[in-house]
């Protein structure tokens, strides 16, 4: 199975706020962008979003240009239906991050909650931060979330890569400064606890 069809198949036969990394509300990722201070009309973009409530978060905040990428269009079918009218207000592209051309340049903020770490090619971890480059700005900021050294070797069946704050630095190069990290005990819907780093990055050449 592709990676496209996996990810259909999983929000196609499990409810959204079932799926081990569902949070009702993405506390620590609003936390954070609130700290950055960003404008309201900063454009924004979250990668791998699924279904996760941050958007809704983002819009309740007065967040005017937000734009949810991801590779599942049954996951982004979930979120526009929970958002109702109120998904008009944001931009949705169903791709693959590492193989679609974002029609976007000058991001102010880009966030990536558990799609980094999924990618266990280098080759891979190479054209995403390559498409970074392209699309965020000079000054921009990137917060990126993965399974911390603590964390599970596996997320939905696929292997995964877990990360300290200097290991993911290290990924991501010399063209971003990192301006701090947060740890998240994240408790699945069935109980379990796992363990996440938050990373916020910035463009600085």
């Amino acid at each position: 199975m592709d990676t496209k069809a996996h990810w259909n198949a999983v929000y196609t036969t499990k409810s959204a706020d079932s799926v081990s990394w569902f949070q009702p509300h993405a506390s620590r990722s609003l936390h954070i962008i609130q700290q950055i201070n960003i404008e309201k009309t900063a454009k924004i973009i979250d990668v791998g979003g699924g279904a996760s409530t941050l958007v809704d978060s983002l819009l309740e905040n007065d967040f005017v240009n937000v734009t949810v990428m991801d590779i599942s269009g049954a996951a982004l079918n979930a979120v526009k239906k929970r958002l109702g009218d109120t998904s008009k207000k944001v931009q949705w592209i169903e791709g693959n991050v590492l193989h679609f051309l974002l029609p976007m340049q000058g991001i102010d903020l880009w966030h990536d909650r558990a799609v980094f770490h999924f990618l266990i090619e280098g080759a891979n971890r190479r054209s995403y931060v390559e498409t970074v480059l392209d699309c965020v700005k000079l000054g921009g900021h990137m917060i990126i979330a993965t399974f911390s050294e603590n964390g599970p070797e596996q997320c939905s069946g696929l292997p995964v890569r877990r990360y300290s704050p200097s290991t993911l630095h290290a990924e991501l190069g010399a063209q971003f400064e990192l301006l701090g990290h947060e740890e998240e005990s994240h408790q699945t819907p069935i109980g379990k606890m796992q363990s996440f780093i938050y990373c916020h990055f910035k463009r600085i050449n």
